[in-house]
């Protein structure tokens, strides 16, 4: 991006960050990133389910999930990908082409009690 006074360039971390903290709002789906030890969230372990990919002014992201067992897969997907997206774009002006989810996991409540 440039302005009238110089380049604004913003790394790939930020994005993946921001990706992260966008997803994680959406009830019922989990970012395949968990937590540290002290239940905060840093950049370390955010990126481990997030992939950022910039080529030619597109950027597109690819955020592995795993759901609540019951939730309308579809629509809560589309949700996180609007989140997503409207996030990014609103703090850094980056424009998003793709925002491509995948459900790795089903979460089931006698499993994880």
């Amino acid at each position: 991006m440039n302005n009238s006074i110089g380049v604004i360039k913003i790394s790939d971390d930020v994005i993946t960050v921001i990706a992260g903290i966008a997803a994680s709002e959406i009830k019922g789906v989990y970012p395949l990133f968990g937590v540290n030890g002290n239940n905060s969230l840093n950049k370390r372990v955010i990126s481990k389910g997030i992939k950022v990919t910039v080529s030619d002014n597109k950027t597109n992201i690819d955020i592995n999930v795993a759901v609540d067992y019951g939730v309308k897969i579809p629509y809560a997907i589309k949700e996180l990908q609007e989140n997503v997206k409207n996030q990014i774009e609103a703090f850094t002006g980056v424009k998003i082409q793709e925002i491509n989810v995948f459900v790795q996991k089903i979460m089931s409540k006698e499993f994880t009690q």
